[in-house]
């Protein structure tokens, strides 16, 4: 675990996942990390493609089964095969939002059906009026009309899409909220309108993010937290204003050098740091997790943390 005062919503132990592949050989997209998120906090997992990112988040929410390590949500132990009773919690806490708004929606779905898909798995019996009005309130909360209701996925915007993946993530309450690249098929402009969405509601709800994402602008807009994550490693975190006030890991530092400034005399002359693990010599699995400041950590050797520092 990197921070937490309290008891913490979510807990990932050693989380690893690896994946066979032909000849004989072994993708380890995620390779023992860990990190825990606090009941109405949101945690950025952020890095570049292929970094495991969205492994993670499908391990969490339990697509997929997990090679090795421990997940405790809400007191519950989900890391391995999952009773009744807890994949009912599990399912009715946590939900996803996917990167793809108009591939994860079902295009025959009308969007009253597809914002009420939880009610309808966990509740089969509610009142039909009673299911309408739970879901024209949630279309409410996300910025949709409900004279949209009946419409199907291919009349709506990108942006309507993400609130209709919004709406059938949030429709049951959940605890967590997993974001995976919910926001990076959109344009800029509508980005900022579903962050800004996501946090109203968390302010309203209670509800807790870990939100997936490559563009570190948006993470810091949003984050309380950030995890950097690189080759299914953690290689630094902690809290939003320390990452950016003093990143340590040369990976961290590369992101943020490549975030886009609005002065266009600096921008001109700007050269992001490029990152090459094998050039510059670091090996994550000799490296040990180190605790600067205060929930501030980084992956490092003892040699590697004096050279950054």
């Amino acid at each position: 675990m990197f921070d937490g005062d309290g008891r913490p919503l979510l807990v990932v132990e050693n989380l690893k996942q690896y994946f066979p592949i032909p000849g004989g050989n072994v993708v380890k997209a995620v390779d023992g990390i860990s990190f825990d998120i606090m009941p109405g906090e949101t945690l950025g997992l952020v890095g570049e493609s292929g970094s495991g990112k969205s492994t993670t988040g499908r391990a969490v929410i339990r697509l997929d089964n997990l090679t090795a390590g421990r997940i405790t949500f809400d007191g519950d132990d989900i890391s391995r095969k999952l009773t009744p009773e807890i994949e009912r919690r599990l399912r009715t806490n946590m939900s996803m939002v996917f990167q793809d708004p108009m591939a994860s929606l079902n295009p025959y779905r009308k969007v009253v059906d597809t914002i009420a898909t939880g009610l309808d798995a966990h509740f089969p019996k509610m009142d039909r009026g009673e299911r309408k009005e739970r879901v024209y309130e949630m279309m409410d909360r996300v910025g949709l009309s409900r004279s949209q209701a009946n419409r199907f996925p291919s009349q709506f915007s990108g942006g309507q899409r993400q609130r209709v993946g919004l709406a059938r993530a949030l429709i049951m309450r959940p605890k967590l909220v997993i974001a995976d690249e919910a926001i990076s098929a959109l344009d800029v402009s509508i980005q900022a309108q579903v962050v800004n969405l996501m946090k109203d509601i968390q302010d309203e709800m209670g509800t807790a993010y870990l939100f997936i994402a490559h563009d570190l602008s948006m993470v810091r807009y949003i984050s309380n937290r950030i995890a950097v994550m690189h080759l299914g490693h953690i290689v630094e975190a902690g809290l939003t204003d320390e990452i950016f006030a003093n990143p340590v890991h040369p990976y961290t530092k590369s992101l943020i050098s490549a975030i886009p400034r609005f002065n266009p005399e600096t921008e001109r002359d700007r050269k992001p740091l490029v990152y090459d693990a094998k050039e510059l010599g670091i090996s994550y699995d000799e490296g040990r997790i180190h605790h600067l400041t205060g929930s501030h950590y980084v992956l490092a050797t003892d040699e590697e943390l004096v050279s950054w520092n």
